[in-house]
């Protein structure tokens, strides 16, 4: 049990480093075109990373201690994705560009420090 408490905690301080949205900016993010244009479709119309942002706002409006495995499940979907995504930086300024606007999706902002 103490290594599933020591994984879970490694999981929440991974994922509040690698999300660094509020609930309400990436709320206020995915009602937006851009976020509904980028990212693949799942079989259906919403993408696989805008799903994603709905589920980290419910994870981040939660207390730590009504997580599921569930959520820390998705939690740890949510990190590797962005270290990835991150290491895939294009070059130049990537304000207005679907790389940005994928991560958004998925919580990070590339533009916040």
């Amino acid at each position: 049990m103490a290594d599933d408490d020591d994984e879970d905690a490694t999981t929440w301080d991974e994922f509040r480093e690698a999300v660094n949205m509020t609930p309400k900016q990436l709320d206020r993010w995915l009602g937006t075109d851009e976020s509904k244009e980028v990212g693949q479709k799942g079989g259906g119309s919403e993408s696989v990373g805008h799903r994603s942002g709905r589920h980290i706002i419910r994870i981040l409006e939660k207390r730590k201690a009504d997580l599921t495995s569930a959520d820390y499940a998705h939690m740890r979907k949510v990190v590797g994705y962005v270290h990835r995504h991150l290491e895939q930086r294009p070059p130049g300024d990537v304000s207005e560009t679907p790389w940005r606007y994928s991560l958004m999706n998925w919580g990070h902002d590339p533009e916040k420090s």
